[in-house]
């Protein structure tokens, strides 16, 4: 009897086995049509994600949005657009549900539909949906607004959704960037602000070339910039609206001024002042002009950069006998030594995301664009070249910019983006040299 209840409960037991192991079986086959599709922007190592974003329905002009939304997407190099020659549906609309066995044949995870239309009123009405393909749901649609002559920045929100959609995270593609565009040889550079979309696209002069300009910065809060200006040889910091184009002086400061960046609440700028031949760090209120100086060293401290809460500062100075980089209280006093690899550090400024200060290192011969975290640990070398200098962030912080000098009579320097991979580099498109680029947070 005790042998026949074994051999029942071996039985029962086996016969649950089976029947666990073909639910196992069932669910591993229905996972990818019932998991939702998403990046982890956080892994070391992203493959890019395969997307389609077929031409959009209303004519040439959506066309071309559909082009500058897959463009975008595919420069962040966490997305994989599928060539349109594979399409065996060449368009697909907002309003209907795809098709969704001929897009998963080609491999895409995630489908853009959209569709763009003129309103009585001369405005483009734009629609459209991204689409799960395996799981075949809906993960985003909607219906934005905007001039004719915005069709571009509506086709970088449209990519802006889609990156948050399928990251969780912000994107960075409606923004703009600002920096110096450089014309004539080398030894006769003339030198004038400029801005553009993050793309290369729009872009516009500010100045008019007659004063030298350098080292133009954008407020983390506003479309508002800060550079400075070389006027009859007298440095001069100053504002610009970009929205008004008003411009006021903030200060005429004695000696050189360096490297002047906004607070992260925009009320104040920090700078470097080269005053009895020292170079420190100074404050400024924009409210009251109120100046107070943050470091007193017989040192070279410049090139200041604000934690995103305020709370600290990143500069580089040469009082350990070469340039290195230091972090200190936002009101200033002792300043702890981040960065100790070889070579000298320079140009650091902090992540909008706060988890890492981006730098330029000079080693062996080369320059190298790096990150490494606050306090000094984890850093990476994301690309190297013969004169590379200047990063900047995107306000997601997960891509930088940098200009990179060419060598010989006729080089100069060219805009380049990286991703924080170091894997996805990529020259950004100007007409002529360009340096010092500094990106906007995102538009509102």
């Amino acid at each position: 009897m005790y042998a026949m209840n074994r051999l029942k409960m071996s039985v029962v037991k086996h016969q649950i086995m089976m029947v666990m192991s073909v639910l196992m079986a069932s669910l591993i086959l229905l996972a990818p049509a019932s998991a939702r599709v998403v990046i982890d922007v956080n892994k070391a190592n992203v493959a890019p994600l395969p997307i389609a974003v077929p031409d959009f329905g209303g004519g040439e002009l959506a066309v071309k949005i559909a082009r500058v939304v897959e463009a975008d997407l595919k420069r962040s190099g966490l997305f994989a657009p599928i060539a349109h020659a594979a399409f065996i549906d060449k368009t697909a609309s907002p309003k209907a549900r795809p098709k969704f066995d001929n897009w998963s044949v080609l491999n895409a995870q995630a489908l853009v539909a959209g569709n763009i239309n003129r309103e009585g009123d001369g405005r483009l009405r734009a629609e459209f949906r991204l689409w799960d393909v395996y799981g075949q749901e809906e993960l985003v649609g909607k219906q934005l607004f905007a001039t004719q002559q915005n069709w571009r920045r509506l086709a970088h929100i449209i990519a802006d959704d889609i990156y948050e959609a399928l990251t969780g995270e912000k994107g960075y593609f409606d923004t703009r960037v600002v920096f110096v565009a450089e014309t004539g040889s080398k030894k006769k550079r003339v030198k004038r602000l400029a801005i553009m979309d993050q793309d290369g696209a729009n872009v516009r002069t500010l100045t008019n070339g007659k004063d030298l300009v350098l080292t133009p910065r954008f407020s983390p809060s506003r479309q508002e910039i800060t550079y400075m200006s070389f006027n009859n040889g007298n440095p001069k910091v100053y504002l610009l609206q970009l929205d008004t184009g008003q411009r006021e002086v903030v200060g005429n400061f004695p000696g050189m001024t360096f490297s002047p960046r906004f607070s992260p609440d925009g009320q104040k700028v920090i700078m470097s002042l080269n005053q009895d031949g020292n170079s420190n760090i100074y404050v400024m209120d924009l409210r009251s002009r109120r100046t107070t100086r943050l470091t007193a060293t017989t040192a070279i401290d410049t090139s200041p950069s604000y934690s995103p809460d305020g709370s600290k500062i990143v500069f580089e100075s040469d009082r350990g006998g070469r340039q290195q980089l230091y972090v200190m209280g936002a009101n200033g006093g002792q300043a702890k030594r981040i960065s100790f690899g070889t070579g000298s550090y320079s140009t650091p400024v902090w992540s909008p995301r706060g988890d890492l200060i981006a730098f330029t290192k000079q080693s062996g011969g080369k320059f190298l664009i790096g990150v490494m975290k606050p306090d000094g640990s984890g850093e990476r070398i994301l690309t190297e070249g013969y004169h590379n200098e200047g990063p900047t962030w995107a306000p997601n912080g997960r891509t930088l910019m940098f200009f990179r000098e060419s060598r010989g009579a006729n080089g100069g320097p060219k805009l380049y983006s990286v991703d924080l991979t170091g894997r996805n580099e990529q020259q950004v498109p100007t007409n002529g040299f360009a340096s010092d680029p500094a990106w906007s947070p995102l538009l509102n």
